[in-house]
């Protein structure tokens, strides 16, 4: 069982963690309005700034592309991490101590403070490599660098280092700061020999390995010099921080373009990724000493936002529904065996797959070296599906100038029809494979209709995150304990129509909630009497729907900003609650902090006078029909709109005292 969070400390992360001050990380934030900031939405490209941040209720939304929510949910979309992992990285920023249900994972039970304390034993690792590759022992390194078109800028910008060919070295470094042996092992910087514990990494290149936030969890070691006995690849072990199966080197550097171009490109190594960045190519990211597996897979997905089920379909225009995903391998055997492994996760996506071969089986780096920046560029441009380039593959097994081998080839090729995600694209498939094997497709159709109906030749279809489905993604809005696989909802639910924005009862009714759910202590306590069909637009009947649930505006005024739409959310059904969110961070048509109350009161006056206008003409309507003969009936209608008439003149009276 995962380990939960307790509510209670979730609810304090949230209050301290000022969203302004996260958001700015990523964002230029200028003042609109009254506690209003607006920028760039870092989401999608935009020329005018549309995307809102309201401080003082916590959240955020972009005009432009609709997404919006609270803090946690923006570190979520913006690092690609779990709802679990922003509540952490957000407690390790404000202070907050988080406490774990019984029950829970090996990582809630470290002694507090012990998480910190590696991440710090790493970033002084990290920046003294980086010192020492600067120095006269290090001249092998800078050479290795050299060869490959690296030049001091680039591993400055990647934060290369060296680690010194003595035993000690890091360890007396990091001893002088203060860290104990028992936290030097238990970062992986330290190997435990019998005499006592020695440098893990000695003449070796370094790059450190970020997390999604810029954190340093651990390196990959290059080694230098003939006498060094160990591997050619040397990584940091597993521990409390570090595991292979979850990381991706250059995560932190591409994460921001991934989640706004939906594309990412897995190549094989940590110079692979330095010569696709310097090419332009900024949202490459490389596997560290293992092949791509279903774990980095989730972490792709959430940084592409891949829930849609509808993705992975290629369009006209060369671009695809949901993104992205392109390995680049060798040309070799090898190579084709990392396409075949890749290709074993290509179920967990919705987004399209392709694979990027370089002429002569060049990598990126090798590739930026001999032709260029450019030709970097250009493979990536010219991927192909993944699928067609594993069905090729598997071809060059048989011959096909015989009869036996192209009934072979198309048995193998079937299963893999049928696999496709996308039905639509299976007949194009179909046509394909025939064409490459030189047979009729009806042959190649009826081997594919055999292999559908036989689960045994079916090519697993596998779902993205096991079995829980693109909508099955734990919702971050609400506030309770949450395990490590909580993810962040990106495909948001279908929100009910908008109204003309030309319409000026609608234009007054959405004022009026904006004020409600920003200013509920300058709200007049006559809107709380308000009906359910107050509101004559039903996305903002729907809002006020959830308000009235949440307690009303007097609820509003006991509790904080933050708070008060927090509330209103729990009570807002998914089709409502972006409409909330959005509301929470609209800017009102006043600038005058001192004229806020005012306006608010004129503004909700107008639509309880609206209301009153509708009961008016109800009450009126009602009159006409009943017939003058009933005495007692007609008596009480007519004094139904007498009083009607009275409170809304009682109304327009006060808004004018």
């Amino acid at each position: 069982m995962a380990g939960l969070i307790r509510r209670e400390d979730v609810d304090q992360v949230r209050e301290r963690a000022r969203i302004d001050e996260i958001v700015s990380a990523h964002v230029t934030l200028k003042p609109a309005g009254v506690g209003a900031l607006v920028g760039l939405c870092p989401f999608h490209d935009e020329r005018s700034p549309s995307f809102n941040v309201r401080p003082s209720v916590g959240r955020y939304h972009c005009f432009g592309c609709g997404e919006g929510g609270d803090v946690i949910e923006f570190v979520m979309k913006m690092d690609g991490l779990s709802f679990t992992e922003a509540i952490e990285y957000l407690a390790g920023k404000t202070g907050v101590q988080l406490r774990y249900e019984e029950g829970g994972s090996a990582r809630p039970r470290e002694e507090p403070g012990k998480r910190q304390r590696l991440l710090e034993a790493n970033k002084v690792a990290a920046e003294f490599y980086a010192e020492q590759l600067m120095g006269p022992d290090a001249a092998a390194a800078r050479a290795f660098l050299a060869e490959r078109s690296f030049d001091r800028a680039d591993a400055e910008l990647f934060g290369v280092g060296f680690a010194p060919k003595g035993w000690d070295a890091l360890q007396r470094h990091l001893q002088g700061r203060g860290f104990t042996q028992a936290e030097l092992v238990a970062s992986g910087l330290m190997s435990q020999g019998q005499r006592g514990i020695y440098d893990r990494f000695r003449g070796r290149v370094m790059w450190p390995i970020r997390d999604v936030t810029g954190a340093v969890i651990g390196f990959g070691a290059r080694r230098l010099f003939e006498d060094d006995q160990g591997p050619k690849y040397l990584n940091t072990p597993e521990t409390s921080l570090y595991k292979k199966s979850h990381v991706l080197y250059g995560i932190d550097l591409a994460k921001r373009e991934i989640a706004k171009g939906k594309r990412v490109v897995v190549v094989e190594g940590y110079t692979d990724v330095m010569a696709a960045h310097l090419s332009g190519v900024t949202t490459a990211v490389a596997t560290c000493g293992t092949a791509f597996g279903a774990d980095h897979a989730k972490v792709v997905r959430r940084l592409l936002g891949d829930t849609t089920a509808g993705g992975g379909m290629q369009l006209a225009s060369g671009g695809t529904v949901g993104g992205e995903i392109i390995f680049t391998f060798d040309g070799d055997a090898a190579g084709q065996k990392a396409a075949e492994r890749a290709y074993g996760e290509d179920q967990r996506f919705f987004a399209q797959t392709y694979v990027a071969v370089a002429d002569g089986g060049m990598d990126p780096c090798d590739l930026r070296m001999a032709k260029g920046p450019e030709a970097v560029r250009a493979l990536v441009d010219d991927r192909k599906p993944l699928f067609a380039f594993v069905i090729q593959a598997k071809l060059k097994q048989f011959d096909l100038n015989t009869v036996e081998g192209r009934v072979l080839a198309v048995q193998a090729a079937a299963p893999e029809i049928v696999g496709i995600r996308d039905r639509s694209q299976r007949d194009g498939y179909t046509r394909q494979v025939a064409g490459w094997i030189g047979t009729e497709i009806d042959d190649v159709r009826r081997e594919v209709a055999r292999a559908a109906s036989t689960p045994s030749l079916r090519r697993a279809p596998g779902r993205p995150d096991g079995d829980r489905g693109p909508s099955g993604a734990a919702s971050s809005a609400g506030a309770g304990p949450a395990g490590p696989d909580d993810r962040p909802t990106t495909g948001r639910a279908q929100q009910l129509p908008a109204p003309d924005p030309r319409d000026p009862v609608a234009r007054d009714e959405r004022l009026a909630l904006v004020a409600v759910l920003q200013y509920p202590q300058h709200v007049p306590a006559s809107f709380d009497t308000l009906g359910e069909d107050a509101f004559s637009v039903p996305a903002w009947r729907a809002v006020h729907t959830a308000i009235r649930a949440a307690g009303g505006a007097a609820a509003g005024r006991d509790v904080s900003a933050a708070q008060w739409v927090g509330a209103v959310l729990e009570q807002a059904s998914e089709t409502v609650a972006g409409i909330v969110t959005q509301l929470s961070v609209a800017s009102l048509p006043e600038d005058r902090e001192a004229a806020v109350p005012a306006f608010v009161e004129g503004v909700v006056h107008r639509v309880l006078d609206m209301g009153l206008m509708r009961r008016v003409a109800d009450a009126r309507s009602r009159l006409q029909r009943l017939d003058p003969a009933d005495t007692e009936t007609y008596q009480a209608a007519f004094a139904e709109l007498l009083r009607i008439e009275a409170e809304r003149r009682t109304l327009r009276e006060s808004a004018s005292a």
